[in-house]
């Protein structure tokens, strides 16, 4: 395959995928925001959506004071900020058009048909209407997608570019998600509580799992009142669970294992070992080490993950 087209490929998955991310996000703060809360609460809590993409300055020399509107806004509908949502549907549908030989006809129709109606939904001001309701149907419309690829591509080498972008994006923003969340409890949860305390903190870790369709496999799971360290397991080690760290490289280590020609090679060699650190890595080992250290060295190792992928089978990034 040319690199060309992996390259495309790769990058069409990984902003359905960013968008969908965005969305959910965002979804959960707009509800999340209705709930009965002091305004520092809920500035930090917005803030947190925009460091959680890395666009906390972005957004203030635009906007200045952070507000929800304006981080809704932001993130959704401002076509200069490469992280939005319209911007990463529009993005997913140029790198189609750019391979629309290599796609089934279900699949360019599915992403063209999806920017097409979001920006007449944004026209017609569905978004200011009902944001709950726009955000489940970027949730639906990337479902959709992920479900056209599976049910009509031929499960060649432009499937396994596909579905290693969607893999990849998701581990990035899942990390992130858990980084930037769990310092923003308030109060410390190995410690004793108040009941206020604990009361948010309940509504806190329940929006954390929301956010990634977790709340009711945390239930099924652990059958228990939400831990934090169980939701940090959950997010993190166990690969049965769709979005978790584990699951995604999983998922990147299997695609990678069937375009790479050479069984030792380094990219696949990287991949694996992070996989390895996952699969046997324990939980109280890792809050004993410090959670945050653990994600940022997570998301380096994503990072220098994706610009090995791009080295070896796409197009290289510019200098």
């Amino acid at each position: 395959m040319l690199s060309r087209t992996a390259d495309h490929l790769f990058w069409m998955s990984r902003y359905t995928e960013r968008a969908e991310n965005t969305a959910r996000m965002l979804n959960v703060h707009h509800e999340t925001s209705l709930l009965p809360q002091s305004a520092a609460v809920s500035q930090y809590g917005w803030q947190g959506v925009l460091s959680i993409s890395e666009l906390l300055p972005a957004y203030s020399r635009l906007h200045g004071e952070i507000t929800p509107q304006g981080v809704m806004d932001f993130m959704v509908k401002d076509e200069n900020n490469p992280s939005s949502i319209i911007t990463c549907l529009k993005a997913a549908r140029e790198n189609a058009r750019a391979v629309r030989g290599t796609l089934t006809t279900e699949v360019w129709e599915t992403l063209n048909q999806t920017w097409l109606e979001c920006t007449r939904m944004l026209k017609r001001g569905a978004f200011d209407k009902d944001p709950g309701e726009f955000f489940e149907w970027v949730k639906f419309r990337s479902h959709l997608s992920r479900g056209v690829t599976l049910g009509t591509m031929l499960q060649d080498e432009a499937f396994h570019f596909l579905r290693m972008g969607t893999f990849l994006e998701r581990a990035d923003n899942t990390a992130r998600l858990l980084d930037v969340k769990f310092h923003a409890v308030q109060s410390d949860f190995f410690g004793a509580a108040s009941e206020r305390d604990q009361e948010y903190d309940f509504y806190h870790w329940s929006a954390i799992l929301r956010s990634v369709s977790g709340f009711e496999v945390y239930r099924k799971v652990y059958r228990d009142v939400i831990k934090p360290e169980r939701v940090a397991e959950l997010l993190m080690l166990r690969e049965d669970m769709p979005r978790s760290l584990h699951h995604c490289m999983s998922e990147v280590v299997g695609n990678l294992r069937h375009v790479s020609a050479n069984p030792k090679d380094e990219t696949l060699s990287r991949a694996g070992k992070l996989r390895a650190d996952l699969r046997y890595g324990h939980i109280d080992d890792i809050l004993a080490t410090g959670l945050h250290a653990f994600l940022t060295q997570f998301l380096d190792r994503v990072n220098q993950l994706g610009a090995h992928i791009s080295r070896n089978f796409l197009m290289p990034a510019p200098a």
